[in-house]
């Protein structure tokens, strides 16, 4: 049966219609035939892990049909819940490799989020890449990662640039989220599965209310945080 114009998979089509093929297009520019991409998840987020993702696309062995398949590949935060859970077994399909890092509560603490960041970002690109023959060049939203033997390129807004970023902040996010949902069962009461660990309203009320779990983030200095006796 048609999708009616008003159905939610024909609105999600719409948000994102096209955008593949210009992400795609920017990463072929670049004229390598390897293209990696690393994004993270959860990097500002009050409680849980962060999560970073390395998707690797072979341009040689790309399809027509696996092009066709992510037309509406685009920054994950520019899709809805649905329509990132569509596309994320459609990069695992297209992509020549998928790694995915975490980097746990205790680490982010103890490490700091930036460096936890950037370390995250590095162990994705070069575990993504570390098998792989021929020319690689590896993108990275935003900012450069340590030298981890491959030539790099920070790519400022990469996430809703380039392709292999792109489908890298996919699988971070929802790699993430699902984790976060699964956490909520083992933490009721602080609404993960909600808000999955961000700073909403209701997170906030929930840890004046309750105190914090042991999926929260402590080196933040959130108001949510200083308002208790910690």
């Amino acid at each position: 049966m048609p999708e009616s114009v008003g159905s939610p998979r024909a609105t999600r089509r719409r948000a994102g219609s096209g955008s593949g093929r210009r992400l795609f297009a920017f990463d072929r520019r670049l004229g390598v035939r390897l293209i990696a991409g690393a994004d993270e998840a959860g990097r500002g987020s009050l409680a849980g892990p962060l999560v970073a993702a390395g998707v690797l696309f072979d341009y040689a062995a790309l399809r027509a049909r696996e092009l066709r398949s992510l037309t509406a590949l685009n920054d994950s935060k520019q899709h809805t819940h649905e329509a990132r859970e569509e596309l994320y077994p459609l990069v695992l399909r297209s992509a020549a490799r998928v790694v995915v890092v975490s980097r746990c509560v205790r680490t982010v603490d103890q490490r700091g989020l930036h460096k936890t960041n950037l370390a995250a970002l590095r162990d994705a690109l070069r575990r993504v890449t570390e098998d792989a023959n021929g020319e690689v060049l590896c993108l990275v939203d935003g900012f450069p990662v340590a030298d981890f033997g491959r030539p790099q390129r920070a790519v400022v807004d990469g996430d809703a640039r380039s392709a292999a970023i792109a489908a890298a902040s996919i699988v971070a996010k929802v790699t993430r989220d699902r984790y976060m949902r699964r956490a909520d069962e083992q933490h009721p009461g602080w609404g993960f599965a909600e808000h999955v660990g961000y700073s909403t309203p209701e997170h906030r009320e929930a840890i004046i209310a309750k105190g914090v779990s042991p999926l929260h983030r402590m080196s933040f200095q959130s108001l949510a945080y200083q308002q208790l006796a910690l």
